[in-house]
């Protein structure tokens, strides 16, 4: 006799890996996709707000040095 804790995770990875077998959603070469447009994304997201801080950060600098 299985321990009922045992059971339940048994039933619900047999549940998974049937889930997982069947083609539903998006395929492997689809996920790619978004995954790669996410980081263009914040590639330039990022690629703005480093640009404008350093400008704010240098005007703050000279600010500083030149009151």
């Amino acid at each position: 006799m299985l321990n009922p804790a045992l059971g339940y995770l048994v039933t619900m990875l047999g549940g998974r890996l049937d889930k997982a077998r069947r083609e539903e959603g998006a395929s492997a070469v689809e996920w790619v996709v978004i995954a790669a447009v996410l980081v263009t994304v914040c590639g330039i997201i990022g690629v703005i707000l480093t640009q404008a801080l350093q400008g704010e950060a240098n005007e703050i600098g000279n600010n500083i040095q030149n009151p």
